[in-house]
């Protein structure tokens, strides 16, 4: 069998992370790399051998010989691209969301049923091993029906006051409440019927990045299960881990806790600092990348092969952007909104 031929749109951190699994990946070719800064793009090629590199992915897919496309850019940037990508018949990997409006979720879900190509967005959260597992157990029935959940995903300042250049051009509800809203509907089985949320800025603003600093929700689903959910970007940076981590849920049998932020699997102490390496998320072993953000990637490859079902659909993803669009909906009014799918 010859090989997938996969190209690469964003070129910034994440890109590599990409090129360093499709690089390794025995049925991948990594023939392309485009980025709207072609410096960049050339830098990525140069360090993995890329040998196309563009500066538009209409042009990329007019002239590159590829089969999938990796959209790795910010994310109020997915929706025309993915819809280019279909149009051109290309199979996609989107970093989460799918899209930020209804307009392009909408679009994209269009454009990959009437050009049949298959479409992934990383919601990798559905790899994470403790998740997994506790996902597991609820399936087997030891805890019953889901009945409530709640869920903290939230990170330290320097994400988005350093590490994304677009953080004001985003917000948090998209950058984790993405992984939050997909992990609750996965855990109950359910799409979400109607939200109420609230928000609490000025810190962030206080510091350059005009973008709110906190989410709180209340997710009720169709069945009646509910869920807490909170998403923040302003946990001081002291804080050990980039990422805080907290998740719950409650059954008519039993209840699961997960606290993956503060584990002590791994505490360093050095002269400078201590804190908790990552040997959960992404990180290296013998120069190989391990940790489940970069399973979902191998995942995406090793159901193109196959013909395997994704873990998470296209339409998995649509649904989540949709409830997140009705979150920022009842922050605005003040009021619940119902969820339009």
């Amino acid at each position: 069998m010859s090989k997938l031929k996969f190209a690469i749109v964003g070129a910034g951190v994440w890109g590599e992370t990409h090129a360093y699994l499709y690089k390794e990946h025995p049925d991948v070719e990594l023939s392309a790399i485009c980025d709207l800064n072609i410096d960049k793009a050339r830098a990525l090629a140069s360090k993995f051998d890329i040998p196309n590199v563009y500066d538009s992915h209409q042009e990329m897919l007019k002239k590159a010989d590829i089969d999938a496309v990796a959209i790795v850019t910010p994310d109020f940037a997915h929706g025309k691209i993915g819809v280019d990508c279909a149009n051109a018949g290309k199979h996609m990997l989107i970093e989460k969301p799918l899209a930020t409006t209804r307009e392009d979720v909408e679009a994209l879900v269009e454009a990959a049923e009437r050009n049949n190509v298959r479409v992934m967005v990383d919601l990798h959260n559905r790899w994470n091993p403790p998740f997994a597992v506790a996902k597991q157990s609820l399936d087997a029935g030891e805890l019953g029906d889901p009945v409530s959940a709640y869920m903290r995903l939230n990170d330290i300042k320097w994400v988005a006051t350093d590490m994304l250049p677009w953080a004001a051009q985003s917000s948090i509800l998209w950058f984790l409440g993405s992984h939050s809203v997909d992990t609750l509907r996965w855990f109950f089985s359910d799409e979400v019927d109607q939200v109420y949320a609230v928000s609490s800025s000025g810190v962030l603003r206080k510091l350059g990045v005009d973008t709110e600093d906190i989410y709180q929700t209340i997710l009720q689903f169709k069945n009646g299960g509910i869920a807490t959910m909170e998403n923040g970007w302003i946990t001081p940076n002291t804080h050990p881990c980039i990422n805080d981590i907290k998740f719950n849920i409650t059954g008519t049998k039993g209840m699961i806790n997960l606290d993956l932020s503060n584990n002590q699997m791994i505490e360093r102490f050095t002269e400078d600092k201590n804190d908790r390496p990552d040997v959960l998320v992404r990180h290296f072993i013998h120069g190989k990348p391990k940790g489940f953000a970069y399973e979902s990637i191998r995942h995406f490859v090793d159901c193109l092969v196959s013909g395997e079902e994704f873990l998470v659909s296209i339409y998995d993803a649509a649904n989540t952007s949709l409830v997140i669009l009705a979150i920022f909906e009842s922050v605005a009014t003040g009021k619940p909104v119902k969820v339009r799918y």
